[in-house]
C-alpha cells in the first residue's frame, strides 16, 4: 500500500468518495444550500511528510491499548483558566490552551519562564495520566507571541497584506514560531485565512488582503515559517511550531460583516473567494485547521458535514486534525456547549471547550458508549490527533524539548518587525512633498497615539482587547511618537512629544498620531465605515492647521475607514494599520536623513479599497486596493468628499453609553428635577460632567434594545470611568437594565476627589435580575442627596480581569 492510500485508509477518508450531506436539523431547502460538493473545490493534499508507515504502526499500537474514555480525553481542550495539572488525572485530555485573557497562574502579564513551567507542569500530569499522551499546548500568538511581555510583535495581517512580501511573511513565520517555542509552547492559532468582504467586521484586521491570491500566497509562507518544510520521519525541530489554518470557512463573508455570522453565498462564490488559502496551507503542511464560528447559509460550519469531511479532509486531503473554536460546537443545533455529537460527527477532531471540557468530556464519552459518535469517527479523530503529537515530537522516549528562552525579543527577529513596519506603510497624501520629515525641522509629534502601544498594538496584544498594553510591556519596542523624537534628533531636528498638542515654540510641521482605540472580535463590529474622532484629534488638527502649521496625519486603524474631512485637513496622510511595537520602522520612513533624502522610501500599498463614505461593502472607493504613492513617485491629492452619505445617528454601539462626557447617539441622557449636571475639565478639556444630587434621584442612559448576551457569556464588564466628588450615606445604585446592584461599599475603598474606575461583570447584573437580552437602558444610577459624581465614560469591555460582584448591603 502506498503511503498516501495508507494515510487514506488510516484517516478513514477512502470511504469520502460520494457527496457528503450537511449537518442535520436547518430542514432539507436550507440544507441543500448549505451542502458543499467536494469536487466542485479545489484538490490539495497534506504533503507524505506529516507522518510515515513506522509511525502510523506506532499509533495503531498505542490506539488498542487505549480505553473509550482515554480517546474521547484526545478530543477535548480546555483553558488554562478552568482546569488544573491534577484534573488530568482524572480526565485525560488531549489538549489545553491559554485563552486570550489567560495568563499563567492568573497573571496575564507573566514572562516567558513562568509560561514554560506552567506547560511544563501541565505536560507531566498529562505524561502520568490515562495511556501516558502528553497534551498538545496551543496559544492565540496571532501576530507574534502576542500574550507575552518582551515578545517580538508584529503588524497585524492587514499590515502584512500591504507589504506583498511573502518572503518577508515567511521569516515573521519563522522568528514567531521560535518565540513560541522559547516558552515551551509548540501550537499556534495563526495564519488567519480570512478574506474579508465587509469591512465593518471586527476581525477585519486579521485578514491579509481582499485578494484570494495573495491569501493563498501568505498561507503558504506564513505555515512554511512557523513549522518549517516537513521531513518524512522527523518531527517539527524544536525552535517550530504546529500551525493553524482558521477559520474554516468564510469567516470574512458573514452578511453585514457580523461576527460569528452568516455567509449568504453560493457555493461558487465561496470556493472563489474564501477557499483559496486552505489548498495552499495544507500543501504547505498546516498541521491543523480551525473551524469557524460563522455559518453557510444558516448551517453553523462547527456542524458541516459537507465541508468538515467532505471538502477539508476529502477533496483537500486533509491529514492533520481540526480543532474548534471557543466553545464554537455549542451554536450547533441541537447542541449545547457540554453536549454536541453533531460537531464530532460532522469531522470537529478536537472541541475547544475552555470553561466547558468536565460535561463535554461526560456527554462525549456516554455518546461514545451508545453509538451516537460511532468507534470509527472517535478512532479517525484520536490518529489525526495523535499523528500531529508525533509529528511535533511530542511522543516518545526522547520528546523534543522546546523552551530556548533566548528566542525571546532577539534582536534578528526585532529588526525583522521593524522591516515588516516598514514596508506596511501606505502614502495616501503628500501635498507639497511635506514628507519625509527634513533634517533640521522643528517638529511637534502629537495625538492620542503618539505615545500609545495600545493603540499601535492593537487587540490580541497582551490581553484579548489590548485595551490596557503599555510600553512598559515591551521594553525592545518603541511608540510612534518617541521613535520619531529620536530619529528626528539623529537628523539634525528638534522634536517634542506632545499627545495633547500643547507646545511652547511654533514647530515647522506636526505629526499627529491617532485613529482607532484597540479592539478585537464583536467588539470591533461597527454599523458603518466612518471614523468618529472621540479624542479631540479633530480639534487638534484645526487648531493647528488654524496656526498655520502643515500636518502629517499617521492614521493607526484595523481597516480602511472613511475619514475624509481629516484627509482634507492633512496636508499629508499615512495608513499606518497596527504597526506592533517596533515603531521605529514609521520612522524610518517618515524621517530624512541628515542628506535630506529618505532613509527608505514606502513600499506598501493598500490590501484592501479605501472607502470614499462610510457605507459598506465599498462599491466606490477613493483608493482603490493596489493604490500607494512613493517618494520617487509623487502625486498630488485635492479635495475629496466629506459626506458619509449614512445616518451616522444609526452607528449605534451596543458596549459605548457615555464618552468624554456625552451619551453618543442614538444613546440619551436623562436627569430627573433631583440631579443637575455642568461641563467640567477632568483630563482634558471639557471631557466630562458632573452631577450632583439635590435630593434623592437618577441619572439615565436609553435608547434602542440591545442584546448584551454574548458580552455577558465573554465575561464582559461595565467600566465606569469617574471622580466621586461627594459620597453621602446610603446605597448607590448602578442598574443594567432590570438588575441594579448598590456600589457604595465599592465607593467608600475608591479615592476620593481622584479619577478611578469601577468595573462590575455583566453576569452580575443578570443575577440581579437584568433580562440582558433586551437592554434599553443600559446604565441608570441612583443616589441619595449629597451624591456628587464627574463621569468621563461608561462602558462595557472585556478587561482580562476577573471581578467579583459588589457586596450588596
Amino acid at each position: 500500500m502506498t503511503l498516501r492510500r495508507l494515510l487514506l485508509a488510516a484517516s478513514g477518508l477512502m470511504a469520502l468518495t460520494q457527496p457528503v450531506l450537511a449537518a442535520d436539523g436547518p430542514g432539507a431547502a436550507q440544507a441543500d444550500r448549505a451542502t458543499a460538493h467536494p469536487a466542485q473545490w479545489p484538490a490539495a493534499h497534506s504533503p507524505a511528510a506529516i507522518t510515515d508507515p513506522a509511525t502510523e504502526a506506532q499509533i495503531t499500537a498505542l490506539m488498542a491499548r487505549m480505553t473509550l474514555a482515554q480517546k474521547v480525553g484526545q478530543m477535548i481542550q480546555a483553558d488554562i483558566s478552568a482546569i488544573t495539572p491534577a484534573d488530568l488525572q482524572r480526565y485525560p485530555l488531549g489538549s489545553i490552551l491559554a485563552g486570550g485573557n489567560s495568563g499563567p497562574y492568573g497573571n496575564e502579564r507573566a514572562g516567558g519562564a513562568d509560561w514554560a513551567r506552567l506547560v511544563g507542569e501541565y505536560r507531566a500530569a498529562s505524561a502520568k495520566s490515562g495511556a501516558g499522551i502528553p497534551i498538545i499546548f496551543g496559544v492565540d500568538a496571532v501576530h507574534g507571541h502576542s500574550n507575552l511581555p518582551g515578545a517580538t510583535i508584529f503588524p497585524h495581517n492587514i499590515g502584512l497584506g500591504a507589504m506583498h512580501d511573502p518572503a518577508l511573511v515567511q521569516k515573521i513565520g519563522a522568528a514567531t514560531a521560535a518565540e513560541i517555542a522559547a516558552t515551551g509552547i509548540e501550537w499556534t492559532f495563526a495564519p488567519t485565512l480570512a478574506v474579508p468582504q465587509d469591512l465593518r467586521w471586527g476581525r477585519s484586521y486579521e485578514g491579509y488582503a481582499a485578494d484570494p491570491a495573495l491569501v493563498a500566497a501568505y498561507a503558504r509562507a506564513m505555515v512554511l515559517g512557523l513549522q518549517g518544510p516537513l521531513h518524512a520521519g522527523q518531527a517539527v525541530d524544536a525552535t517550530h511550531v504546529a500551525a493553524t489554518a482558521k477559520h474554516f470557512l468564510a469567516d470574512g463573508g458573514t452578511f453585514e460583516g457580523k461576527d460569528q455570522g452568516d455567509a449568504r453565498i453560493t457555493e461558487a462564490q465561496l470556493v472563489a473567494t474564501h477557499a483559496q488559502g486552505y489548498p495552499a496551507a495544507i500543501d504547505a503542511g498546516a498541521l491543523t485547521v480551525m473551524a469557524s464560528f460563522s455559518s453557510w447559509n444558516g448551517v453553523k460550519n462547527h456542524g458541516n458535514r459537507s465541508l468538515l469531511t467532505g471538502v477539508l479532509k476529502g477533496r483537500m486531503g486533509f491529514g492533520g486534525f481540526v480543532v474548534g473554536d471557543w466553545n464554537g460546537h455549542g451554536q450547533v443545533e441541537g447542541c449545547t456547549v457540554t453536549a454536541c455529537a453533531a460537531s464530532f460527527n460532522a469531522g470537529l477532531d478536537m472541541a475547544m471547550a475552555p470553561d466547558s471540557w468536565k460535561g463535554l468530556f461526560d456527554s462525549t464519552l456516554a455518546q461514545a458508549q451508545q453509538g451516537t459518535i460511532s468507534q470509527a469517527r472517535i478512532d479517525d479523530a484520536v490518529r489525526r490527533i495523535l499523528r500531529v503529537k508525533f509529528k511535533l515530537g511530542l511522543m516518545g522516549p526522547a520528546p523534543v524539548a522546546r523552551g530556548d528562552a533566548a528566542g525571546l525579543g532577539a534582536p534578528a527577529h526585532l529588526a525583522i518587525a521593524r522591516e515588516a513596519v516598514a514596508k506596511s506603510l501606505v502614502l495616501l497624501k503628500n501635498n507639497g512633498g511635506l514628507l519625509p520629515l527634513k533634517p533640521g525641522a522643528r517638529v511637534l509629534v502629537a495625538g492620542p497615539g503618539a505615545d500609545s502601544m495600545a493603540m499601535q498594538a492593537g487587540g490580541w496584544t497582551i490581553t484579548w482587547q489590548g485595551t490596557d498594553t503599555t510600553a512598559a510591556d515591551f521594553p525592545h519596542g518603541q511608540t510612534i511618537g518617541r521613535a520619531l523624537v529620536d530619529a528626528l534628533g539623529q537628523a539634525g531636528g528638534q522634536a517634542t512629544l506632545a499627545p495633547d498638542g500643547q507646545f511652547a515654540q511654533k514647530p515647522d510641521v506636526a505629526v499627529v498620531v491617532y485613529g482607532e482605540s484597540p479592539y478585537a472580535e464583536f467588539q470591533g463590529d461597527v454599523a458603518n465605515l466612518a471614523f468618529r474622532p472621540r479624542n479631540g484629534e479633530d480639534a487638534l488638527i484645526a487648531r493647528l492647521k488654524a496656526q498655520g502649521i502643515p500636518v502629517v496625519s499617521v492614521f493607526l486603524s484595523g481597516r480602511p475607514l472613511f475619514a475624509g474631512p481629516l484627509i482634507n485637513a492633512s496636508d499629508a496622510f499615512v495608513a499606518a494599520w497596527l504597526p506592533g511595537t517596533q515603531g521605529a520602522g514609521v520612522a524610518d520612513v517618515l524621517v530624512a536623513g541628515r542628506d535630506g533624502r529618505p532613509v527608505r522610501d514606502f513600499a506598501g500599498t493598500l490590501p484592501f479599497p479605501w472607502p470614499a463614505d462610510a457605507r459598506s461593502p465599498v462599491t466606490k472607493p477613493l483608493f482603490p486596493a493596489g493604490f500607494g504613492l512613493t517618494y520617487a513617485h509623487p502625486a498630488p491629492l485635492g479635495r475629496v468628499n466629506e459626506d458619509p452619505r449614512v445616518d451616522l445617528s444609526a452607528a449605534a454601539s451596543d458596549n459605548l453609553w457615555f464618552n468624554r462626557g456625552q451619551a453618543p447617539s442614538p444613546w440619551h441622557l436623562g436627569l430627573d428635577n433631583a440631579v443637575t449636571s455642568r461641563s467640567i475639565d477632568l483630563t482634558a478639556q471639557e471631557d466630562a460632567r458632573q452631577f450632583t444630587w439635590a435630593a434623592p434621584g437618577a441619572l439615565v442612559i436609553d435608547g434602542p434594545p440591545v442584546d448584551l448576551t454574548r458580552q455577558a457569556d465573554e465575561g464582559f464588564e461595565v467600566r465606569l470611568d469617574w471622580r466621586i466628588d461627594a459620597l453621602p450615606a446610603g446605597p448607590i445604585k448602578v442598574s443594567v437594565g432590570t438588575g441594579s446592584l448598590d456600589v457604595a461599599s465599592l465607593l467608600r475603598l475608591a479615592p476620593q476627589g481622584a479619577v478611578t474606575q469601577t468595573r462590575i461583570p455583566l453576569r452580575c447584573f443578570a443575577q440581579a435580575g437584568a433580562d440582558l437580552k433586551k437592554v434599553g437602558t443600559p446604565l441608570r444610577i441612583t443616589a441619595p442627596q449629597g451624591f456628587v459624581v464627574t463621569l468621563r465614560n461608561a462602558r462595557v469591555e472585556a478587561t482580562g480581569s476577573v471581578a467579583a460582584c459588589p457586596t450588596q448591603g
